[in-house]
């Protein structure tokens, strides 16, 4: 199964000429999913529609590491896009979303037509569904879907960044495309929030600390079943054909001389599944829970709005430097860090000028010197930059 994450806007505050404010998505098998809809996201959209030749032309392309890493431009349909992440209230991370919602209205069924034959329902029963999930106050802000809202704790932010009930409840009667979403609770066992679970993946969130209640996302596909151990049938006698699916599938087979072959001990060690880990904004990582649902993420991306000489600045804003994110990429034992989220002042590399004092390649090497000695690969993220997250082997 093929996925990849690709970076859509990677700076902070506001949307500029050169980098867009935040949102990235991961794409797996036709899905689409976002994480944080900043201002523009639906101009990056369309542009990451351009060819990749268009791309890097504009520049050097990014270095790879051992791991593949591809640039390229790719197309990103806003109809394919079934859920949504916000991590905090800050408008550079959701002043995009009422008109991307907008545009995937108009691409998806609108239902049926006016005319004859009986009134619809309260709603159009096939238009599919965008779950979006993100702190409590976003489905106020919203009232046009579903939202879940995690529940936050006074240990996110400051007392000034806590938001009232008042300010956050939602009243009023449901639209007509609106479903009623969930509040989650942090589960204390592992102090994560459990978003969903399916055959493929299981979604949780985390806390973290910022001037306003701040999440993380972890997204960990499941283990995949081991292949069949083909040589260990053939010296049992068994030979390619129904008791092959059978295997497969899960079941026992009887063998000739009477024996019983179970499954479990005819297939290989199951596949690892791949964890990708974004951050949202952040100073800290709240609790216990972060550095454990991070643990092996095969990329963990972590804003890194300032350098490390600005560190001061940074943490009285709620921000992270490079050397910060290091720190818990290597805690998480993570295979590679992408730094995010750059402070405008940090131009792409390909739009840096002779002289300009803020190199964005700096970030990157004050956070490979911070993982000196660790196995954890650096990458700096761009806008319209694709990683293709490959299969475990």
């Amino acid at each position: 199964m093929t996925m990849d994450l690709t970076f859509l806007g990677t700076g902070s505050a506001y949307p500029s000429p050169g980098r867009g404010a935040s949102a990235l998505v991961l794409r797996t098998e036709g899905e689409c999913w976002l994480f944080d809809c900043g201002e523009g996201t639906q101009t990056q959209i369309m542009k990451s529609q351009l060819r990749a030749s268009e791309y890097r032309s504009w520049g050097p392309a990014v270095p790879v590491g051992p791991h593949d890493i591809t640039v390229n431009r790719v197309l990103v349909p806003p109809g394919r896009i079934t859920k949504v992440f916000i991590s905090h209230l800050h408008g550079d991370h959701l002043f995009g979303l009422p008109g991307l919602l907008c545009t995937v209205s108009l691409q998806t069924s609108p239902g049926p037509p006016p005319g004859p034959g009986p009134p619809p329902g309260p709603g159009p029963p096939h238009l599919p569904r965008l779950d979006i999930y993100g702190p409590p106050g976003l489905r106020k802000y919203l009232r046009v879907s579903l939202v879940h809202e995690l529940e936050t704790l006074p240990d996110q932010s400051p007392p000034e960044g806590q938001l009232s009930c008042e300010v956050t409840a939602a009243c009023g009667p449901l639209h007509p495309q609106e479903q009623q979403g969930r509040s989650v609770p942090l589960d204390v066992s592992s102090d994560c929030y459990l978003l969903f679970e399916d055959k493929r993946f299981v979604v949780k969130a985390f806390r973290l600390f910022h001037r306003i209640p701040s999440f993380g996302f972890c997204v960990q596909e499941q283990d995949r079943p081991g292949r069949l151990n083909t040589e260990l049938l053939k010296k049992l006698g068994l030979h390619p054909g129904p008791l092959y699916g059978r295997l497969k599938a899960g079941e026992a087979v009887t063998l000739e001389d009477g024996r019983v072959l179970l499954s479990s001990d005819a297939m290989e060690k199951p596949v690892p599944g791949r964890k990708i880990c974004i951050f949202g904004d952040c100073s800290s990582v709240v609790g216990e829970g972060p550095l454990k649902v991070c643990q092996g993420a095969d990329i963990l991306v972590h804003e890194a709005t300032l350098a490390d000489e600005q560190q001061e600045k940074a943490v009285d804003h709620g921000h992270s430097t490079p050397r910060m994110a290091a720190a818990v990429a290597r805690a998480c034992g993570a295979r590679r860090l992408v730094l995010y989220h750059f402070s405008q002042r940090y131009k792409p590399s390909a739009l840096q000028r002779d002289g300009d004092d803020d190199d964005v390649l700096t970030l990157r090497r004050q956070a490979e010197d911070a993982l000196q000695g660790s196995a954890v690969d650096v990458t700096l993220a761009e806008d319209f930059l694709t990683l293709e997250i490959p299969l475990k082997r």
